[in-house]
């Protein structure tokens, strides 16, 4: 008689996987051990080619035996090109040191982390709740999606966001913040093209995993943010303008 895989052995499973975060956390400090070259490389063809990003996730899982990255370099990096980027915000627009360090913070901290992990625990929560397979028989290994997976998908989908609103952002500004239709209609559809690659992109990464199903439904809100966006414009509503008053309200 075969042995039969039972939900005792799946969660046993699960527990072995928990040590790969504080070891994720420790590898954050050395940098020695982080592959900066592979995260470069990946960043330029999420924004160009994301699908062969996620091929070589398979790749990943077939070696490594999990789906999340076990090197921190992506998120390091991403965070350091953030505060970058929003110091050259700070030096254009903003009127003292001290904001700026704020505006820095809490950009860091609201715009990338702490909406990644809000958003990760989400789709961590909906993916293994709702859109899992269900197993065929009890010999079949019960898969889950690894909360450090969902947050490796927001952190994907973020960077191309990154080099659309902050970077092309940044030297559209003073365009985009004037008064009139035109800078209204450019800044609506620059983020209109963001937000609906962010979910693109969200997209691909839960639809990668083998044991998940009706993964379309990450791309529902791209259906949202373009009826969206019209109604935006029509109203007279300047994202980036709103976003700027919100940080530098004394220079606009």
């Amino acid at each position: 008689m075969l042995p039969t895989v039972s939900k005792g052995r799946s969660q046993a499973s699960s527990s072995r996987a928990n040590p790969m975060f504080p070891q994720y956390l420790r590898r954050i400090v050395k940098w020695q051990q982080m592959d900066i070259e592979y995260t470069f490389w990946q960043m330029l063809h999420l924004c160009t080619s994301p699908k062969v990003v996620y091929q070589h996730t398979k790749y990943h899982k077939q070696t490594k035996n999990q789906w999340a990255r076990d090197d921190p370099a992506f998120v390091v990096i991403c965070s350091f090109l953030l505060t970058v980027a929003t110091l050259a915000y700070c030096a254009a627009y903003d009127h003292s040191a001290a904001h700026a360090v704020y505006v820095v913070i809490s950009v860091l901290l609201f715009h990338f982390l702490v909406t990644g992990v809000l958003l990760a625990t989400c789709c961590w929560f909906l993916t293994n709740s709702y859109l899992r397979e269900e197993a065929p028989n009890s010999h079949v290994v019960e898969q889950r999606v690894e909360w450090l997976y969902a947050f490796d998908v927001h952190c994907n989908s973020f960077f191309p966001m990154f080099v659309l609103l902050y970077v092309i952002h940044y030297f559209l500004s003073p365009l985009l913040v004037a008064h009139g239709f035109i800078p209204i209609l450019l800044s609506n559809l620059l983020y209109m093209v963001a937000g609906s690659y962010y979910h693109y992109l969200n997209f691909l990464g839960y639809d990668v995993l083998p044991f998940l199903e009706r993964t379309t439904f990450f791309l529902y809100p791209i259906g949202a943010v373009i009826v969206l966006s019209p109604i935006l414009i029509l109203s007279g509503f300047n994202p980036s303008r709103y976003l700027m008053n919100v940080y530098f309200s004394q220079r606009l």
